[in-house]
């Protein structure tokens, strides 16, 4: 298993009527989430695409609402990748507001899609190399 966490402020456009975050930005999040878990493991969705050209289109999300987050929250994005991916990656997110209460939860689900060839493609060796360790060891390499 791999996780990662961020924190994400809440900013005053991402909020409602009632000041609470906007669902819809709540997928943002999760891509925040999961393009800074790339990020800790020494790779880019930039290098992916330009250098490796492998793009990451969802296949499915879902997601859990707890409780609300409110206008200038510091959130926690916690990603984790709990098996070793194989044609897809899938990220299981939770948010956490800074009392550790669990806000939102759910997972993100990518296939690996080679631009040249317009195919999803098994996850490149150069990603699965760096996981393994994790897995390994059931320890997080972060």
């Amino acid at each position: 298993m791999y996780s990662h966490e961020v924190t994400i402020r809440v900013r005053y456009g991402e909020t409602d009527q009632m000041g609470y975050l906007y669902y819809g930005n709540y997928a943002e999040y999760f891509e925040v989430g999961r393009v800074e878990l790339i990020r800790s493991l020494g790779l880019s969705y930039k290098e992916l695409e330009e250098v490796h050209g492998i793009w990451l289109p969802v296949v499915s999300l879902e997601m859990r609402f707890v409780r609300p987050a409110y206008y200038d929250d510091l959130l926690t994005v916690r990603s984790t990748l709990k098996e070793m991916p194989d044609e897809h990656i899938t990220f299981h997110v939770e948010i956490l507001n800074e009392k550790r209460k669990l806000v939102n939860s759910g997972r993100v689900r990518l296939c690996f899609f080679e631009a040249k060839s317009k195919k999803v493609v098994m996850a490149p060796e150069f990603l699965l190399e760096r996981l393994r360790p994790a897995f390994e060891n059931n320890t997080n390499t972060e």
